[in-house]
C-alpha cells in the first residue's frame, strides 16, 4: 500500500514579495546602525593611515616597545598590517571591526566568571591588588603612602608585568571557558596521532569545559580556582593547546588571543585597583544555555570605590 507522507515535505519559509518597498520604511533604524559602524571602522583606518605616516602613534606610552603592548598598539598594528595588503580601506575597515569585535561576549562572559571566582577568593584579589599597586607605585616612583589613582593610565598594566593576574584570567577560562563546546568537520580522511581514522565528512566534536577540570590533566585539585597552577619557579608557564584548546590551536587559532588577554588584563587590573566587589549572596553562579557561556542572571554584587590611602 503506498501513502504520501506529508511530515515529510520541506517546510518553506513564506518570503514577502514586497520586501523591496517595505525594507525602504522598516529598515531605517538598521540601515542607522550600519552607517554609524561603518564610520568608526573608517575613523580606525583613517587614524591608522596618519600614524603610519606621521610616525606617530596616538599614545602616552613611552616606547615602541610598550605601545606595542596596548590594546591601542594591538589594533594599530592589525589595521598596519591590513593596509599592507588590501587597498581598498572599505574592506580594511569591515575586517578590522569584524576582528575587534568578534570577541566581545566571550571575553566579556569570561571577566564576568573572573569576578564571579575573586569575590569567593578573597586572598587571588589580595595578591592581584599588590601586584597592580606595585606596577603603578613603579610608573610614578611614589611611596605606599599615596597613589592618586586618577593619575593612572591603563596602558601601564600589561600581561608582561601583571604576570600573577594574567595567571588568573587563565584559571577562569580554564573552569568557565567562553566557548564549552567546538566541533570541526574533517574535509578530507585524516588520520589522528593516536591512529583513529577519521573519514571524509566525518565531524569531531570535543567538550572544552569538560577537559579543563579533567583530573587527568590537572589533578585531583581540578576544580578549584588556583592561580598558582600557572606558575613554574616562579614564572608564567603556558599550556598547549591539547591541555589548553580554550583559544583553539595551530592554523585555527583564535586570531583575538592576544588582544582579549590585553583588554582582559587591564580590565582586571583598573576595577581591583579602584574598586571593591562584594556578592550579594553565596549562591552558585551557573550558565545559560548558549553556544557561549553566559552567567544567568548576571553577578549580583555590590561595587564600592577603593579608599587607597587607607589600604581598604
Amino acid at each position: 500500500m503506498h501513502h504520501s507522507d506529508t511530515s515529510q515535505k520541506p517546510l518553506i519559509t513564506p518570503r514577502n514579495p514586497l520586501w523591496k518597498v517595505t525594507e525602504l520604511f522598516l529598515g531605517r533604524k538598521l540601515r542607522k546602525s550600519i552607517a554609524q559602524i561603518k564610520a568608526f571602522g573608517s575613523e580606525i583606518v583613517a587614524k591608522a593611515v596618519w600614524a603610519k605616516q606621521s610616525q606617530k602613534p596616538i599614545s602616552n606610552v613611552n616606547t615602541k616597545a610598550d605601545f606595542a603592548n596596548t590594546v591601542e598598539g594591538i589594533s594599530g598594528s592589525l589595521v598596519h598590517s591590513l593596509l599592507d595588503t588590501i587597498d581598498d580601506h572599505s574592506v580594511v575597515a569591515d575586517a578590522a571591526l569584524n576582528y575587534l569585535t568578534a570577541g566581545r561576549d566571550t571575553t566579556a562572559q569570561a571577566l564576568t566568571w573572573l569576578f564571579y571566582c575573586l569575590m569567593k577568593h578573597p586572598d587571588v584579589t589580595k595578591a592581584i591588588r599588590t601586584e597592580v599597586d606595585n606596577v603603578a607605585k613603579a610608573a610614578f616612583s611614589v611611596e605606599d603612602a599615596f597613589l592618586d589613582l586618577h593619575q593612572i593610565d591603563t596602558a601601564l598594566f600589561q600581561a608582561s608585568k601583571l604576570p600573577y593576574t594574567m595567571a588568573a584570567f587563565y584559571e577562569a577560562l580554564r573552569l568557565y571557558p567562553p566557548i564549552p563546546f567546538e566541533f570541526k568537520q574533517c574535509m578530507k580522511a585524516t588520520i589522528l596521532p593516536d591512529g583513529t581514522i577519521l573519514p571524509k565528512d566525518a565531524v569531531l566534536l570535543w567538550c572544552t569545559w569538560a577537559m579543563n577540570r579533567s583530573q587527568l590533566t590537572w589533578g585531583k585539585n581540578a576544580d578549584e580556582f588556583r592561580p598558582e597552577r600557572w606558575f613554574d619557579n616562579g614564572n608564567l608557564i603556558t599550556k598547549t593547546a591539547f591541555e589548553f584548546p580554550v583559544f583553539n590551536g595551530g592554523p585555527r587559532i583564535c586570531l583575538g588571543k592576544k588582544m582579549a588577554e590585553s583588554v582582559a588584563v587591564q580590565v582586571i587590573a583598573t576595577f581591583v585597583l579602584h574598586f571593591d566587589f562584594k556578592a550579594l549572596d553565596n549562591n552558585e553562579r551557573f550558565s545559560k544555555n548558549s553556544l557561549t557561556l553566559p552567567m544567568e542572571g548576571g553577578l549580583p554584587c555590590n561595587v564600592k570605590i577603593r579608599n587607597h590611602n587607607t589600604g581598604r
